[in-house]
């Protein structure tokens, strides 16, 4: 079973960055999709970013495209978020997911694709 700890989050300005990390423990990490998603209050979860497992696919909203960069080393199961020209629009809670099936032959990006979750860190964009 997978467990993921997300860090990383705080309150920056407009045009700051930020970089989270996810930590995975369980022996499934390598080959696993990982994905990062974000809750704004009042909206639903929406899909940020994922890296496919060995061959290191990526996949961006366009919201954060240019912006945000997902990367993951697999000798630390970790999984990191690198967010630059932040806005206030990204204020959020970010969570990272694990999706544990199998060969999957393309990127999940859809929020039911993933099986584990983790406890969310907040992000705020101050103007």
């Amino acid at each position: 079973q997978v467990q993921l700890v997300e860090s990383g989050g705080g309150l920056v300005q407009a045009g700051g960055s930020l970089r989270l990390s996810c930590a995975a423990s369980g022996r499934t990490f390598s080959a696993s999709t990982m994905g990062w998603f974000r809750q704004a209050p009042g909206k639903e979860r929406e899909f940020v970013a994922a890296i496919s497992g060995n061959t290191y696919n990526t996949y961006y909203a366009d919201s954060v495209k240019g912006r945000f960069t997902i990367s993951r080393d697999n000798a630390k199961n970790t999984v990191y978020l690198q967010m630059n020209s932040l806005k206030p629009e990204d204020t959020a809670v970010y969570y990272c997911a694990a999706d544990l099936t199998p060969y999957r032959s393309y990127v999940a990006v859809n929020s039911y694709e993933y099986d584990v979750w983790g406890q969310g860190t907040q992000v705020t964009v101050s103007s």
